[in-house]
């Protein structure tokens, strides 16, 4: 790899740790944590608590304990799979979405902020990001 892309890579890396850092200090709700959960599993819904672990690359622990303070508070539904008794399936509440994009649209702008203001070229990377996707959609 490119030392300059790696250095780029590695800090963008490190800012969107800072802003996520700042994020988890709990003064708007959700915590990081907790948003990047409701935004893949609004991705994957309904999916079970394992494919929800392993799409996050954590523990089928971690996620059960992560899904019981987000039931609680209503953003998931967490019910027993019919196909399988031993399976649960996880869905987002009408709450829970809402709550995603309510908190993940200031975190994205957060993100682009600290990116922006680092130099980073976001704009030409949306761009290109796009136009990525579109090929490979196309082909």
């Amino acid at each position: 790899m490119d030392d300059g892309l790696a250095d780029l890579l590695h800090r963008v890396v490190m800012l969107l740790g800072e802003a996520a850092r700042r994020r988890t200090d709990g003064r708007d709700g959700l915590t990081y944590s907790q948003i990047r959960l409701l935004g893949t599993l609004e991705d994957i819904e309904p999916a079970t608590q394992h494919r929800l672990a392993q799409a996050l690359s954590v523990s089928d622990p971690a996620i059960s304990r992560a899904l019981r303070s987000l039931e609680a508070d209503g953003l998931v539904q967490v019910v027993v799979d019919p196909a399988h008794a031993r399976r649960r399936l996880v869905t987002l509440t009408v709450a829970g979405r809402k709550a995603f994009h309510d908190n993940g649209k200031p975190l994205y702008d957060e993100f682009r902020s600290a990116l922006v203001a680092a130099g980073f070229p976001y704009e030409r990377y949306l761009e290109d990001t796009l136009r990525l996707a579109e090929l490979l959609e196309s082909g």
